[in-house]
């Protein structure tokens, strides 16, 4: 690839509707992913069949089409009825690895490849926005859940833990503000890290990076914090993709640092996310947009050419996955 697909194959993005033919001339500009938000998803399990087709266009190396189906309150598919983390998380370990495997069913039939529906965080108090979404309320039953969840979607859909390095600890929604705890690092290690490595270990693809800050750790939020992107690898042995919770997020906080959604990429995949997801605040010219900014970071030095290199072929890796499956 040269500089410039490898900048739009790191490019997860998303544009209005349910049109195939706009999703088709979206998907030209060579980027590696598309996720399906609620208004891209039609009436019906055909619809969604064909719009998924038409994201394609190349079919030796297809995108990760992706969606956020985790059930209950967070789901795009108007005909998962299935068990979601709020009955789950009360229920044996058992049912969510069916609950989750039958819901990687109902994607892959629609042309769904990424599931970013595995809430790997554990909520500390039962206000918090997240706790209806976890799948435990302690370190030890999220973890048997979160392993359930991944061997219940594992060789159906790709499965994603999220939002590492985990809510529970930093109270505050994400999409409004960036979260923060002073929890230290050999805390966090014995609690909030469980989830993570039982997910990890169970064969998670993807890891979602969340925009909250463990400030004992990194001043900066995970999605933008080298320092969480080793502990990832290096002391978690993640060995897939990374990628970012959507950066929109980021601009909504209203901190002036995140106002500009190139650099937020920029400083994302130089932190060491593979992929930049884009849909708060993104229309059909904000990846391209974004696309360029990397390449642009890459001719002035602010993002080295190799980890650019290594994002796109993390990122080709799990498309090609997806390639050899569909044969």
């Amino acid at each position: 690839m040269s500089v410039a697909q490898q900048a739009q194959s790191v490019i997860m993005g998303t544009i209005p509707g349910a049109d195939p033919a706009a999703a088709r001339a979206y998907m030209t500009g060579g980027f590696g992913g598309f996720i399906l938000m609620g208004g891209n998803v039609p009436e019906t399990p055909a619809q969604l069949k064909e719009l998924t087709t038409a994201l394609t266009v190349d079919p030796t190396l297809p995108p990760l089409i992706a969606t956020d189906e985790e059930g209950g309150i967070v789901k795009r598919l108007p005909w998962d009825d299935l068990p979601s983390a709020k009955t789950l998380k009360g229920a044996p370990p058992a049912d969510a690895q069916q609950a989750f495997a039958a819901r990687a069913q109902l994607l892959a039939d629609a042309g769904v490849d990424v599931n970013f529906g595995i809430v790997a965080d554990v909520p500390r108090e039962s206000s918090s926005f997240i706790y209806s979404r976890a799948l435990g309320t302690d370190p030890d039953a999220a973890s048997e859940r979160v392993a359930a969840a991944v061997q219940g979607e594992h060789g159906t859909v790709m499965s994603t833990l999220k939002h590492f390095p985990g809510h529970g600890a930093a109270p505050g929604d994400s999409h409004h503000v960036i979260p923060s705890t002073a929890e230290p690092l050999e805390q966090w290690r014995t609690s909030d890290a469980k989830p993570f490595e039982a997910g990890i270990s169970a064969g998670a693809e993807l890891l979602m990076f969340g925009h909250l800050a463990y400030t004992a750790v990194d001043a900066a939020p995970a999605s933008l914090s080298a320092r969480w992107h080793e502990i990832a690898r290096d002391d978690l042995g993640f060995d897939g993709v990374m990628i970012t919770d959507d950066l929109g997020m980021l601009q909504s906080s209203g901190i002036p640092a995140y106002r500009d959604p190139v650099q937020n990429s920029v400083a994302a995949l130089a932190a060491g996310n593979d992929m930049v997801l884009l849909v708060a605040g993104s229309d059909a010219q904000t990846a391209p947009q974004v696309a360029a900014g990397i390449v642009a970071a890459v001719q002035d030095g602010r993002l080295p050419a190799q980890r650019l290199q290594d994002a796109a072929e993390h990122v080709a890796a799990l498309r090609l996955e997806i390639a050899a499956r569909e044969r």
